[in-house]
């Protein structure tokens, strides 16, 4: 069993959702292996920055529809 935190997390479609900012500063070893593990579970991720959550709000729910669609499948 693993032991990670993701910022947004569906179980019915298995996505973990990451929005990374500056807490993200120099943990990029410990985020790539925790994806790595975790998809070894079958969790899909996406990832986005904080800036583009905060200046694109409507390309990033765009960006989440299309993949969600595509997880229902």
């Amino acid at each position: 069993m693993l032991h990670y935190i993701v910022d947004f997390y569906s179980h019915e479609i298995r996505l973990a959702i990451e929005i990374d900012g500056s807490s993200h500063n120099n943990k990029q070893d410990y985020d790539y292996k925790r994806q790595y593990e975790l998809e070894q579970y079958d969790v899909n991720f996406i990832k986005f920055t904080d800036r583009e959550v905060k200046q694109q709000m409507f390309s990033v729910l765009l960006v989440l529809k299309d993949e969600i669609e595509m997880l229902r499948k």
